[in-house]
């Protein structure tokens, strides 16, 4: 199933590996998850695990695969085995260009990606509130300036309230060629959120130097 609601850019879907140790209070994925109880406990437990018969997917035609949407490949609970696994049918697929994205850039550093991946991360916000056990934007800002690859992205989603320059020069830092910016799409959790004027004027100042994918904005949100 292909879901665009959270990158309208993304075409297609795989999920080698499946569940995350984040524990993100706003995690859909893991409620997602929760429907697969009769086919994959370990789906359903949202524990990081491999599907074996995912590795021999191939595709015929060129498109933009988002690698494990439904969990985190760069949490610490996934051996380093199951990535490179991974990065090998990237490999085997060099007419598709593959997504991946995780709130531990860091590790991207222990791995050797080839041209046709693009690496991305979430950053919801420049300030620290205590939503997640993934290590805090400001590192994983840190890391993908830091990070030498010609293909980068980040997400702005769930939106939370910022620091306007701050957040701007941080993004401006990774150079991505993408941003995709939106407010939380399912509301499961009371999020300190940004009013919409603010995040417009973001919108507009990020758009002078990458391009710029608004997503969930809510029309009518004054706060």
């Amino acid at each position: 199933m292909v879901r665009t609601r959270m990158f309208g850019f993304v075409k297609s879907t795989w999920n080698p590996v499946v569940g995350c140790t984040h524990l993100c209070v706003y995690c859909w994925a893991r409620r997602q998850a929760k429907r697969q109880k009769k086919r994959c406990k370990l789906c359903y437990e949202f524990v990081p695990h491999l599907h074996e018969k995912r590795l021999k997917r191939k595709w015929r035609d060129p498109k933009l695969i988002f690698v494990v949407d439904m969990g985190d490949l760069f949490c610490s609970a996934v051996p380093d085995e199951w990535i490179l696994r991974v990065l090998n049918v990237v490999r085997e697929n060099p007419h598709c260009m593959f997504l991946f994205m995780t709130k531990n850039p860091a590790r991207y550093f222990d791995f050797n990606f080839p041209d046709n991946a693009i690496l991305g991360t979430t950053i919801e916000t420049n300030r620290s509130y205590n939503v997640s056990k993934a290590p805090p934007p400001e590192e994983r800002y840190e890391a993908m300036r830091d990070l030498d690859h010609e293909y980068k992205f980040v997400s702005i989603e769930p939106i939370m309230d910022f620091d306007m320059d701050v957040l701007v020069e941080w993004i401006r830092d990774i150079k991505p060629l993408r941003v995709a910016v939106g407010y939380d799409n399912y509301q499961y959790y009371p999020l300190v959120e940004p009013p919409l004027s603010k995040t417009i004027e973001l919108i507009e100042k990020l758009h002078y130097f990458t391009d710029v994918e608004p997503k969930t904005l809510f029309r009518g949100r004054k706060r």
